[in-house]
């Protein structure tokens, strides 16, 4: 077992930044095609000189991996596809020895259909009342009990032989839990300890706003006050307990909270619960720098009432891949944006990912690297035939899904799969060579060459807030600590303000020393 966190908190967490390891497309160590902890292990040393403070694993548990491992079977088992518990705990322990720490995923709102919990429930077993079981409405109980519709389309709701009916807000396979009972809350801080003892530095909270449904569990009628199961109030108690856990392992936590009210939002954040909580409005912004700028002004006093840091993302194992993201249409993410066949400017998305990426990292608070960004990987088109996300098959067909955004890596340009291992689980496209990771290494203007750079650097910048500087329409100027950030998102080129050296550019100069169109600078003051 590896070495328990010391119940210590250096305040790691405020400034971090945590790549996202999404393991089944890492890399393969074993040659079988799918990602492994073998093939992280024997790259964390690539992740020591990208220079991350920690890793955020997507689950590695035992699965049958209906959504990507987010259906768990067995929170204390790791997958076989992906190695052993005990591989678990040298990964953790060899990623401590670099200076790298380790967050993994918990997703409590539910489980696997394979857990044994349900398949108990199934039986007739006690366990029935760790989930929603209804009857159904209409004459014969043939209607769902509720108008409820699952984030992957479809009804909420599944009939089973008994006639009774189950929730799953998300894929059939994934029996949402009763939290109002507490042997499900229990289990769940038990599963905590269980990996706190294991070294884990913290934990990623997957839909951590879903948990909590109203008791009666009534139709989502337009305007109801309060959601019945977004963001109901009793979820504070939850993890006012899992703050106390964490607190005796030194552990924090990172929510997913997708919220529109800012206050709400804040209040996940207050001391005695979550330490930190991504921001999705910034990732979800045009390239448009009123935007930009609104989404970090908001981002930044929505945080300051209870002294949390903000977040910074441009990307997940969800979302559209920037490069892909900011080679469209000057339009903000929106899911509509992954229809098949949507053209795609690459060079224009590099452009702007490349500056995205400075300015990101320029501001105060975490950010989070989603694995493959530092290459600049586009998102791929998946054939039909190959797609495995269930958004796709729930959606009739009409999404894509979210597997464009996690082909496996390629690693070596000379190797076969490049470099991933064995024959990939997902098709790579043709040409994805040359992202590899070792080209790029030798390219001192290449994509991982700037974050490698940029993380490095990314002290200059103090603790501070930022202080916005004037510029002219559609730039985005400001200065934390001697440092300064400067990126043009106008038409035109435009000078730079008065500096006493250049610090890293996201793109050369123009011939008369102006920073074109969709570049970014960082200078010393």
């Amino acid at each position: 077992m590896g070495q328990p966190t010391p119940a210590t908190d250096d305040g790691w967490w405020r400034s971090a930044v945590i790549y996202q390891v999404y393991v089944r497309s890492f890399a393969d160590g074993d040659g079988d095609g799918t990602g492994d902890l073998a093939g992280v292990r024997a790259r964390l040393p690539y992740l020591a000189e990208l220079g991350v403070d920690a890793l955020w694993f997507n689950p590695w548990y035992r699965s049958p991996m209906k959504d990507g491992g987010y259906d768990v079977a067995d929170y204390r088992a790791v997958d076989p596809a992906f190695g052993t518990l005990a591989e678990a705990e040298k990964l953790i322990a060899e990623a401590r020895e670099l200076g790298i720490r380790t967050l993994v995923d918990i997703v409590p709102n539910h489980v696997s259909d394979q857990h044994p919990w349900f398949r108990a429930a199934l039986a007739g077993g006690p366990e029935r009342e760790l989930f929603h079981f209804r009857p159904g409405r209409g004459e014969h109980g043939d209607l769902p009990p509720n108008d409820w519709q699952s984030e992957f389309g479809g009804p909420a709701w599944t009939r089973l032989p008994d006639g009774d009916w189950y929730l799953h807000l998300f894929a059939p396979e994934q029996p949402d839990l009763n939290w109002a009972h507490p042997a499900v809350r229990q289990e769940h801080e038990d599963i905590l300890r269980f990996w706190f003892e294991r070294g884990v530095a913290g934990v990623r909270i997957d839909s951590a706003a879903l948990l909590v449904k109203h008791p009666e569990l009534p139709d989502v009628t337009e305007g109801r006050d309060p959601h019945p199961y977004v963001d109901r109030d009793e979820l504070h108690d939850v993890y006012r307990a899992w703050r106390a856990v964490a607190d005796e392992y030194g552990a924090v936590f990172v929510g997913e909270v997708w919220l529109p009210d800012a206050e709400r939002f804040a209040r996940y954040l207050r001391p005695d619960e979550l330490h930190t909580a991504f921001n999705f409005s910034f990732m979800s912004c045009p390239w448009d720098a009123a935007r930009l700028r609104r989404s970090i002004d908001d981002t930044l006093a929505e945080h300051a009432p209870v002294g949390a840091p903000a977040t910074w993302v441009l990307c997940n194992h969800d979302v559209t891949r920037t490069v892909t993201r900011y080679g469209r249409a000057d339009t903000g993410f929106d899911f509509a944006t992954k229809a098949f066949g949507t053209p795609t400017d690459l060079a224009l998305g590099t452009r702007r990912a490349r500056a995205a990426a400075l300015l990101s990292l320029a501001l105060p608070g975490v950010v989070y690297v989603y694995q493959g960004e530092e290459l600049g990987l586009p998102e791929a088109d998946i054939p039909l035939d190959r797609i495995e996300d269930p958004m796709h098959a729930r959606s009739g067909g009409t999404d894509p899904g979210r597997d464009g955004c996690r082909v496996p890596l390629p690693w070596a340009a000379g190797e076969p799969h490049a470099g991933f291992g064995g024959e990939p689980w997902l098709p790579q496209p043709d040409g994805w060579a040359a992202y590899a990771a070792d080209r790029q290494a030798e390219d001192p203007g290449s994509m991982l060459r700037l974050y490698r750079e940029a993380v490095r650097l990314r002290p200059v910048f103090g603790d501070g807030p930022p202080t916005w500087l004037p510029a002219p329409d559609g730039v985005l100027a400001f200065a934390r600590a001697d440092a300064l950030c400067v990126v043009n998102l106008s038409d035109t080129p435009v000078d730079l303000p008065v500096h006493s050296a250049l610090l890293l550019a996201g793109g050369p100069l123009d011939t008369a020393g102006r920073l074109p169109r969709d570049t970014a600078v960082w200078l010393r003051a």
